[in-house]
C-alpha cells in the first residue's frame, strides 16, 4: 500500500504530462475515445511500477509507458486501426489557434490546412508517426525517443527523416489535386 507522500510525489512529477500523454495516444490510434482509455491504463501503469521510477522528469518514462500500452492496445483490437480519424475534433490548442485568427476567410484556410496536416499525419505508418509526433509536435529530444520507443537513435533518425519525406509526399500529392482541380 502506498503512503500519501508517494501519491503526492506521483502527482507532481506525472499529472503535469497528461496533455502530452494525450497528445501521442491520439496520434498513435486516431481515435480520442480509445486514447483516453490508453492514458488512463497508462497511468495506472506508471502508479503501479513508480516505486521503479528513478529521476525528476517523469516525461520521457511515462510517453514509454503510453506508447507500448498503444502498441498493446493495437495487437488487441486490429479493427479499430482502419477507423478514420475524427478530423472535426482538434484539441484544444490548435482550435484556440485557429480562433485567434481574423476574419472567417482565414479561419476556414487554417482550418483546411490543419485537416490536411492530421490526414497526412494520420495515413502515415504507425512507428513513423511516433517519431514525427515525439520529435516535432512534443519535442523530444532524438535520445528520449530512442528510450521511449526503445530504439537506437541511428533508428530514431532514419525513422524521422522517413516520416517527414513521407509526410511531405502527401502534402505534396494533395497540393497537386488542389490545383489539378482548379
Amino acid at each position: 500500500m502506498r503512503d500519501s507522500s508517494d501519491t503526492r510525489r506521483f502527482e507532481q512529477v506525472m499529472m503535469p504530462h497528461l496533455n502530452a500523454a494525450y497528445n501521442l495516444a491520439r496520434w498513435l490510434t486516431r481515435n480520442e475515445q480509445d486514447a483516453e482509455d490508453i492514458v488512463q491504463e497508462s497511468y495506472l501503469r506508471a502508479f503501479k511500477f513508480f516505486d521503479g521510477f528513478r529521476g525528476e522528469h517523469g516525461r520521457a518514462w511515462l510517453l514509454g509507458i503510453v506508447r507500448n500500452t498503444c502498441y498493446t492496445w493495437r495487437q488487441k483490437n486490429q479493427a479499430h486501426l482502419h477507423a478514420a480519424y475524427d478530423e472535426d475534433s482538434a484539441d484544444p490548442e490548435v482550435q484556440s489557434a485557429v480562433m485567434t485568427e481574423h476574419g472567417p476567410e482565414s479561419i476556414a484556410t487554417r482550418h483546411d490546412d490543419l485537416r490536411i496536416l492530421k490526414d497526412a499525419l494520420s495515413k502515415l505508418p504507425m512507428e513513423f508517426r511516433e517519431v514525427v509526433v515525439l520529435r516535432d509536435l512534443e519535442d523530444f529530444s532524438y535520445k528520449e525517443i530512442a528510450e521511449i520507443a526503445e530504439i537506437p537513435i541511428g533508428t530514431v533518425m532514419s525513422r524521422l527523416a522517413r516520416g517527414r519525406k513521407l509526410l511531405l509526399a502527401h502534402l505534396m500529392q494533395v497540393k497537386q489535386g488542389v490545383y489539378d482541380g482548379m
